[in-house]
């Protein structure tokens, strides 16, 4: 009978869960901690007395475990060696002590885990005498009936096992270095009896063998089925050589599979006869062949394409808007034209589509509008991302003479489609690219011309394919780099960016109840305030579109869920003054107002591809030889308008109230545009450059609370200027009263945003003195220089006519009417 020794004593000591990885006693393994309760337990091991409790994981996903999700029965093992790694992980080897068994897991406020524990030790007398030896010798029998299917063992490995004496060990070192399911090897850590762990492994070995057995049996099999495919090969060549010498041409048995699907499709007469010839050239060349394979590929593709499949059109008006309206806001422009189309389409279902080119900042929505249009008008969606293309057979499709050929971007969007009328978005057309292989712009020429599409050949597939019905909607960042062939052919729809107020519905509306969904929330446990959406529109993102306000909110999202989850809150209200605590600091300032005139300083007003901004121009002056100085990284057109208005003043000097008349021969003038790192150019900064060098030359100082806009000529008339509805919205954000526009630009106004038309005075301009009299304090036409001043028609003019302000169609308060 077998003596067994027990003796139970217990610990509290820093756990390391491992994942797939079991740790036995009296055996070194080595092994890397790379999570950071793993790491903070082995910072505690080694203050100590470097001894740690490690047991493994039952679900290996689990990032921060409970006691839940560790096995009970685990490993007591001392630190060895711990190497500091730089990224603060270690890589450790440890040599187990004794089995123990878990029996609470404590987490404390640093992150480490720790466990009370029982360690069992049991000892064999005399290793369990001729029973453990009987064991020890048929677990071997199996072992080495085992390694003929597995890898063999290293010498080392081999010469330790029969060194082996204790039938625990024994069982321990196979289970740790032979077994390679982690789940076997915990069934072995958990039988503290040496003599069960023996029988345990011979069982758990018999297991794996009559698996490798039935693995082996099964590889047999196929590479007999392989021996006999070559076989069929041979003879199914031999059949077919004397097939040719009987004059016999019937089909084969996969051609006449071909032919049964061909005419079954019921495809158009030139496709079905197109195919039959194929087939028939199939049916007559040898199998396997490369010229078969391509024939064979090249059918298959054409049955792919859906030649008569279409969808019905949703051409419901109402329905169509309001799905639009669900999915977007703001986008007038596409949503009125896709009603449009709808209902031309209802008195005139033969018209073919006309291509859509939708260009704007990105961010605006020029993508998911599309997805949009395709639900609304119930067709399917596919799109073809033409960024960077620059091979034309990515367009037009291979010739089949060449070795890995297919069909184009084109006939392969059909494919996917399903449908000979979906609708196609044609993304990023403007990033299109050429060289040595042909220019892919060219070849869509013919996709996108409606006179052409209805008979479209790809080069691989060769039939023409009718792509009339295909909604063709193309989308691009700008039209600059567009060739002008190809946006000859196009309707273009400019997406301008959003208002704050609309970005403000479009967070609320969308982008919030999103992200709020993706990452596990709901309405009720996280709630943004509109002053806090406000925020992070006007402090931390500067764009046209709403890409970084999604990236923002979602960032908020995430912190916010690891507070839930954490059990600081259980639900959370995000006002304006919390939004730094989730964001950190601002990342965009709004321009320092003064509240006092200033000489030589005017508030001008730009576009830029973020959208509108507030854009300061000033003017310094001084004695010296008549020099003039640019700086701000400005382009050649402000640099033109500088020179236009240095020569507007010399020839009105006396009208401008500029006492010395001659200053171009003793001052020196210095133009400076702040934030000189960024670079500024375009039309619109005429009007303000002259403004702040009248001011400056005649020191009058310029009001703070007004910002201007236009572009001067060399007569003093302004100028229309194009981004009103940008510029006017950052006018309004920076705190400005008053907007001086052209007056060839009061039918955009229409285009503002209602709460910046509700709280700010558009005073339109016709001539620079209309600008001057609104912006300089005291500013004042002299009676002498009335008639040498410049005399272009100006906004007080309409008092001699019968226009009346309300026929100019201005749905806002209009001032700077002189009387």
């Amino acid at each position: 009978m077998v003596k067994y020794t027990e003796k139970l004593t217990s610990f509290t000591l820093p756990v390391i869960a491992m994942r797939g990885m079991v740790v036995f006693p009296d055996m070194p393994t080595g092994f890397e901690a790379t999570r950071e309760i793993s790491v903070a337990a082995i910072e505690k091991a080694l203050e100590s007395d470097k001894k740690i409790f490690i047991v493994t994981q039952i679900d290996s996903s689990v990032d921060i475990p409970e006691q839940k999700d560790l096995y009970k029965i685990g490993t007591i093992a001392v630190i060895k060696q711990a190497l500091k790694l730089p990224d603060k992980q270690y890589r450790l080897i440890v040599e187990g002590v004794a089995r123990a068994e878990m029996t609470e897991l404590h987490k404390y406020e640093n992150g480490e885990l720790y466990a009370d524990v029982i360690k069992k030790a049991i000892a064999l007398d005399d290793n369990g005498g001729i029973r453990g030896e009987a064991l020890i010798k048929n677990a071997i029998d199996r072992l080495n009936t085992y390694l003929k299917f597995a890898p063999k063992l290293s010498k080392e490995a081999t010469v330790a096992i029969n060194a082996i004496s204790d039938p625990g060990l024994f069982s321990d070192f196979i289970a740790a270095n032979v077994l390679f399911k982690y789940e076997d090897k915990q069934e072995i850590l958990e039988e503290f009896d040496p003599i069960k762990r023996a029988e345990l492994i011979s069982l758990i070995l018999e297991s794996e063998i009559d698996i490798l057995k039935l693995e082996e049996d099964i590889n047999k099999k196929v590479h007999d089925r392989m021996d006999k495919s070559q076989r069929d090969y041979f003879l199914r060549e031999q059949l077919h050589v004397i097939r040719e010498e009987l004059g016999n041409t019937e089909p084969e048995e996969e051609s006449d599979e071909l032919y049964d699907e061909i005419v079954k499709k019921k495809l158009p007469k030139a496709v079905e006869d197109r195919l039959l010839k194929e087939n028939e050239k199939l049916s007559k060349m040898a199998f396997g062949s490369a010229e078969a394979t391509v024939i064979k590929n090249y059918i298959d593709a054409c049955l792919e394409l859906p030649w008569t499949k279409k969808t019905k059109d949703r051409l419901d008006i109402k329905s169509a808007e309001k799905i639009l309206n669900e999915d977007h806001d703001g986008l007038i422009d596409v949503k009125k034209r896709i009603i449009e189309f709808l209902a031309v389409k209802q008195l005139a279902p033969e018209l073919k589509t006309q291509i859509i080119c939708l260009v704007g900042a990105p961010g605006v929505g020029k993508t998911s509008i599309c997805a949009s249009i395709a639900r609304a008008m119930k067709r399917k969606y596919v799109r073809i991302s033409l960024g960077g293309i620059r091979d034309e057979a990515e367009i037009r499709g291979h010739r089949k003479t060449y070795i890995g050929s297919m069909p184009g971007r084109i006939v392969n969007a059909l494919t996917q489609a399903g449908s000979l009328n979906p609708v196609v978005v044609l993304d990023e057309i403007d990033k299109l690219a050429y060289d040595g292989h042909g220019d892919p712009a060219s070849a869509l020429l013919e996709v996108l011309d409606g006179e052409q599409n209805h008979a479209f050949r790809d080069h691989f597939i060769e039939i023409p394919v009718d792509l009339s019905d295909c909604m063709f909607i193309a989308t691009a960042n700008t039209t600059e780099t567009i060739p002008r062939a190809l946006l000859d052919r196009m309707e273009i729809i400019s997406i301008k960016g959003y208002t704050a107020s609309e970005k403000i519905s479009i967070a609320k509306n969308h982008i919030i109840p999103k992200q709020v969904k993706r990452h596990g929330l709901n309405r009720r446990i996280l709630k943004f305030t509109d002053a806090s959406i406000t925020e992070i529109i006007e402090y931390y993102t500067r764009e046209q579109g709403v890409r970084n306000l999604e990236r923002e909110i979602a960032k908020i999202c995430r912190r916010a869920a690891k507070k839930i989850v954490s059990g600081e809150a259980q639900t959370l209200t995000i006002e304006s003054a919390d939004i730094i605590n989730y964001l950190e600091k601002r990342k965009y300032k709004k321009d320092k107002i003064e509240k006092l005139p200033q000489i030589g300083v005017v508030n001008g007003l730009a576009w830029t591809e973020s959208g509108g901004e507030l854009l300061k121009v000033e003017v310094l002056t001084m004695p010296g030889t008549g020099k003039l100085e640019l700086t701000g990284m400005l382009g050649d057109v402000m640099k033109e308008s500088a020179h236009a208005a240095i020569s507007l003043i010399r020839k009105n000097a006396e009208a401008f109230g500029i006492k010395d008349t001659n200053f171009y021969n003793k001052t020196d003038i210095h133009i400076h545009f702040p934030e000189g790192a960024v670079p500024k150019d375009g039309p619109s900064a005429g009007v303000s450059m002259t403004c702040a060098l009248v001011s400056a030359l005649s020191e009058m100082p310029v009001r703070t609370d007004i910002a201007m806009t236009g572009e001067i000529t060399l007569t003093g008339n302004v100028l229309a200027i194009g981004g009103l509805r940008e510029k006017c919205s950052a006018a309004y954000a920076n705190g400005m009263k008053k907007i001086i526009i052209p007056i060839e630009n009061l039918d955009d106004l229409d285009e503002v945003d209602e709460e910046v038309k509700q709280n700010v005075e558009f005073i339109p301009a016709d001539s620079i003195f209309d600008v001057l009299r609104v912006a300089l304090c005291g500013f004042k036409e002299l009676e002498s220089a009335s008639e040498t001043k410049v005399k272009a028609p100006s906004a007080t003019d309409f008092e001699n006519t019968n226009i009346s302000i309300s026929e100019i169609r201005v749905p806002v308060n209009i001032t700077g009417m002189r009387s």
